[in-house]
């Protein structure tokens, strides 16, 4: 049970870490596309955290599974974690592309600064984020004792 634990663990500090970095890059797009259409402005800087963010996360569960399954090719356990994992990150990417969006657009659309709308809507996107993600993590079974 101890090391089901530490893998949620550590699934919700390379979703953490993924987001900070691109909470970061999202800030300085949405103040850089300051004078663009709000919802030009809101697309952009959402695409923008996607791509850093799920390069960070990626690299991090490379880094990660190559230590917890050794060689990576031909592992049917590691493609079944996959298989799983991106359901699990799906079910929550639906939510968060949701709320992140029209919250951004809303923030900015009431004329708060661009940075700090982005900053504001990452941070309640990403708390439902990290729910539904553990949440469905648990239900797909993601991490099951061996």
């Amino acid at each position: 049970m101890k090391q089901i634990n530490k893998e949620y663990l550590k699934l919700n500090k390379n979703l953490f870490v993924g987001i900070i970095i691109s909470m970061i890059v999202s800030a300085i797009v949405a103040q850089l596309l300051a004078e663009q259409e709000t919802y030009l402005n809101s697309t952009l800087t959402i695409a923008a955290g996607y791509a850093i963010f799920f390069f960070i996360f990626g690299l991090q569960y490379y880094y990660d599974s190559r230590k917890k399954y050794g060689t990576l090719r031909h592992n049917k356990e590691l493609k079944n974690e996959l298989k799983r994992l991106i359901t699990s990150l799906g079910i929550g990417e639906i939510f968060y592309l949701a709320i992140r969006w029209s919250t951004l657009y809303h923030f900015l659309n009431i004329d708060i600064e661009p940075y700090l709308a982005s900053l504001t809507s990452e941070i309640i996107s990403l708390v439902s984020y990290m729910v539904i993600v553990t949440i469905s993590a648990k239900f797909t079974g993601l991490y099951k004792e061996s």
